[in-house]
């Protein structure tokens, strides 16, 4: 049983990252565009300030890949693969949890455990460090903020994991209603400090001791010697829907596991009474 749980929450996963890619291709992708048209722009003026300083200017790089082969194929194949392995631990945290979450059907149990991973594994983390688009970011703090995001997707699934644990815990005593909103609330709460805790990465030292404390890394206008704007920061409305985006291309990922993967397994489990009977085990 386990297995063709598993190959069903690898077709999810699959599914569900082809349509995240084609929801990205069609709203994230002008974006990215953009962002790059930006960063081209930003990149020349900076040349010219450059030469007028009598700095040697550096030649530019050939990309390896063409930018159409990058924003189709290449996006593509990623997010699919991407999906395909949120599917298949889906479908491991989905088998772990029959019968221990209490009487749930198995469709109820596929959106739960859907939603989990969107919490714990994207949203959350994305609250403290969302996504950007190119032109954002210092390529010097690259492994810092590689190491402080997945610090973030860690503790945000284990503070989930306690979260169920505390909910399972006191469900008995405060009923299930009132388990699920302490649980919760321990959940928050656990994230939150950590975001507390943890630098925005416009604190980090290198972002410090080139522009002084920000926010984030996101470009501020370019100024020549004088202090005159010579080039704009970096467009907000890009910025924003970029993110927007983001968060909507893997509520399309996860929704699509959860609504695909649901009636599968009903399949494989015999039917929804037979999920409800593994549930009270």
């Amino acid at each position: 049983m386990e297995k063709k749980l598993i190959l069903r929450g690898l077709l999810a996963g699959g599914l569900g990252g082809l349509l995240a890619f084609l929801f990205a291709r069609v709203f994230a992708e002008p974006q990215i565009q953009a962002a790059i048209d930006y960063e081209s722009g930003r990149e020349e003026a900076q040349e010219a300030l450059d030469q007028a300083a009598g700095v040697q200017v550096e030649g530019h790089e050939h990309e390896v890949f063409s930018r159409a082969l990058q924003g189709n194929l290449g996006i593509g194949v990623g997010m699919v693969l991407f999906g395909i392995a949120m599917g298949a631990l889906f479908a491991v945290v989905y088998t772990v949890s029959l019968g221990r979450v209490g009487q749930v059907r198995a469709r109820v149990l596929a959106l739960l455990v859907a939603g989990g991973g969107f919490l714990s594994l994207y949203l959350v983390p994305f609250l403290k460090y969302p996504a950007n688009p190119p032109a954002i970011g210092n390529g010097d703090t690259i492994g810092t903020r590689s190491a402080l995001y997945l610090v973030m997707v860690a503790a945000s699934v284990i503070f989930l994991v306690v979260a169920v644990v505390v909910g399972r815990t006191l469900s008995q005593r405060l009923g299930a209603w009132n388990a699920t909103l302490v649980g919760g609330l321990v959940f928050a709460l656990l994230a939150g400090i950590l975001m507390a805790l943890l630098p925005s990465l416009g604190h980090l030292s290198v972002n410090v001791a080139q522009f002084g404390e920000q926010a984030t890394e996101t470009p501020l206008p370019l100024r020549n010697t004088q202090g005159d704007i010579v080039y704009p920061g970096f467009p907000a409305d890009t910025l924003a829907n970029f993110r927007l985006y983001s968060v909507l291309a893997q509520v399309v990922l996860w929704a699509t596991i959860g609504l695909v993967f649901g009636p599968l397994a009903e399949r494989v489990l015999g039917g929804g009474k037979r999920a409800e009977v593994l549930a009270e085990v």
